[in-house]
């Protein structure tokens, strides 16, 4: 699918102008989170114990740019997303440079952890998941990037405590994972399932159905590994079957679309079986989809035309 976006008015001013935080406005006009999931296969997780800039990479007091900037580019390099991340509040500590290689895209997803004695050591580490431990145990990510976006220090820090007190070993603050009008966000590794506004939910109940093998409906964005497209045809497949669990449908084809891009068939298969989902991609009333934006734009969006089951 072409990720496209296209500028348009927008009601009202940027935040910037006076106008409601990003967040505010999204819930206001009662976005969709369906089909909104951040990309990503394979990631580089990296402890920065210390403040974040809104480019962590060059402004954190903890990590001299000229290594952070290496270090994101190599990451790029290796078709990664870098994610900082740290604990919370009095938990977070200083010194330590752990890191994580996540394979989201793997048949089966792996985390494998790591330490280095210091950030440059981080530019010699392999990226290929050859080295670092294996971890049975997953990974609760919670964007609480505030000088990034207002909304992810604002919506996010009551989500990460709330899970720390449940899931201590297993939650981390994350920097910006993308959406920040659905702060708070979350990224559940390895599978990286993406979810939103999870200060209105039970963030423990989404990590406690995760470990079940099931993903909540709470906030759910869609899963990073997947298109847009493909993320709105498996939430239509699991409205139409209420089979929830993790690996229910996996995509084996989309269609080209039409000729003007509108309509769209994806095929899943469950289980040695067929679903069918054909959607409509349409147009949407433009939106700043962060605090600091000053341009609004359009964003993909997608209604399902029918389901068949069994195709």
């Amino acid at each position: 699918m072409t990720e496209w976006r296209r500028t348009g008015p927008a009601l009202g001013p940027p935040r910037s102008q006076g106008g409601p935080a990003c967040s505010a406005r999204s819930r206001a006009s009662d976005e969709d989170l369906v089909a909104t999931a951040s990309p990503g296969r394979r990631w580089l997780l990296v402890e920065v114990a210390s403040a974040w800039g809104w480019d962590v990479w060059t402004q954190s007091p903890a990590l001299p740019p000229e290594i952070g900037t290496a270090l994101a580019r190599r990451a790029q390099r290796a078709g990664m997303r870098i994610l900082a991340i740290r604990r919370t509040g009095r938990l977070r500590g200083a010194g330590r440079w752990r890191w994580a290689v996540v394979d989201s895209d793997a048949p089966r997803p792996t985390v494998r952890w790591g330490e280095v004695d210091g950030p440059g050591d981080l530019l010699t580490l392999p990226l290929d998941g050859s080295t670092g431990e294996l971890s049975e145990r997953p990974v609760f990510a919670v964007c609480a990037h505030g000088r990034h976006d207002e909304c992810c220090a604002v919506r996010g820090r009551s989500v990460v405590e709330r899970l720390a007190a449940a899931y201590p070993d297993e939650t981390w603050e994350c920097s910006h994972l993308g959406g920040d009008r659905f702060a708070a966000t979350t990224m559940v590794f390895p599978h990286g399932l993406n979810h939103g506004r999870v200060d209105e939910h039970d963030p423990v109940v989404i990590a406690d159905q995760y470990l079940h093998g099931r993903i909540a409906p709470l906030g759910f964005r869609g899963r990073s590994t997947h298109t847009h497209v493909e993320q709105a045809a498996i939430a239509a497949a699991v409205a139409e079957t209420g089979d929830d669990r993790i690996d229910a449908f996996r995509p084996v084809s989309v269609s080209e679309p039409t000729m003007d891009g509108t309509d769209w068939s994806v095929d899943l298969d469950t289980d040695g079986h067929t679903v069918r989902v054909d959607l409509e991609r349409v147009r949407t009333a433009a939106t700043y989809t962060t605090c600091r934006a000053t341009l609004a734009v359009e964003v993909p969006r997608f209604v399902v035309r029918s389901v068949t089951v069994g195709a």
